[in-house]
């Protein structure tokens, strides 16, 4: 007999508005506690400095992380010019400084360079493993650390404000893997100075939005009860794009176990009238109940639906 997993089987979304000065990991481990969840994770950290938008995903929702960190997200910012820091946030060391301050029509004549593909090396402090160890860990540790350069994807990048010589407040709205740090130690070279982030807040990840998110304290407050559980999105939640089809008993049953389903005429029109184009072959599909259930995430394949993943949800 299988050893009971500690916890409850809670299932789904809980998006916490992060405070300044806690890890993400953190955050994770109170929302888990509060629940009394069996699993937790996280779609994308954020700094101890940054704020906003922190998806937690708890139980079978876990298995949705990766397209929550795939979907685009927006962040609002402050760059700080004429000091470079180590770790290109404010939490790091004083690595140089520059007289040259950027005026406002500088900045913004410098914004086509830091849209659409962009290359960027990230900051040496970030969670990108290098021989199986994580770049903080080792920058901490005195070594020195070479990332190499990464693709990323900037889908806008405005120029809010500039307050002052010394500051501009910024939104961009980017892909997977964008590191703002080095999108603002960039600009301030291309600019002629030296820069680092020193106000960070996301605002947004694919569907979940600062707007519609609850403080840390607020729900520690409401402690594991009803008032709390107000704030469990669905497992569908993270899945916003993908195309969703209500499955029939037996072939509920069929994906849950594994098994492919063939795909009926009845099925595929539906499946034609949710997606635009005519080559369907390799979509993904999210399989549920007709009552809701999550069933399976699936992949159309040779006229089958082929499960991928899973939903379980036993009672621990």
């Amino acid at each position: 007999m299988g050893r009971r997993k500690k916890g409850s089987p809670v299932n789904g979304w809980v998006v916490i508005d992060k405070p300044l000065g806690i890890t993400s990991t953190q955050v994770v481990g109170i929302v888990r506690r509060l629940f009394d969840a069996q699993k937790a994770g996280h779609a994308g950290t954020l700094d101890p400095m940054a704020t906003g938008v922190l998806a937690i995903a708890l139980g079978e929702a876990t298995k949705t992380v990766p397209y929550a960190m795939d979907a685009s997200k927006t962040y609002r910012f402050t760059a700080c010019w004429g000091e470079g820091r180590d770790s290109d946030d404010a939490e790091g060391a004083v690595t140089g400084t520059s007289p040259v301050r950027p005026t406002h029509e500088q900045i913004e004549a410098a914004l086509p360079a830091f849209t659409g593909e962009i290359s960027q090396v990230p900051p040496i402090y970030s969670a990108i493993k290098v021989q199986g160890e994580r770049a903080y860990d080792l920058a901490r540790g005195g070594e020195t650390v070479t990332l190499e350069p990464r693709t990323v994807f900037i889908e806008e990048a405005r120029l809010i404000s500039t307050p002052d010589a010394d500051h501009a407040e910024f939104e961009i709205l980017c892909g997977k893997g964008t590191y703002v740090r080095a999108w603002v130690r960039d600009m301030a070279r291309h600019l002629g100075t030296l820069g680092y982030v020193c106000e960070l807040r996301r605002t947004r990840i694919g569907g979940f939005c600062a707007e519609t998110a609850i403080g840390l304290e607020k729900l520690k407050a409401l402690g594991h009860g009803p008032a709390a559980f107000e704030h469990l999105r669905p497992i569908s939640t993270a899945l916003d794009g993908i195309p969703a089809l209500a499955v029939t008993g037996p072939d509920a049953v069929r994906l849950k176990s594994g098994n492919s389903v063939l795909v009926r005429a009845n099925i595929f029109a539906r499946l034609v009238d949710a997606v635009s184009g005519d080559d369907l072959q390799g979509l993904t599909v999210f399989c549920s109940t007709t009552e809701g259930e999550p069933v399976a995430l699936a992949a159309l394949e040779q006229g089958e639906l082929r499960p991928f993943r899973v939903f379980n949800f036993g009672t621990g």
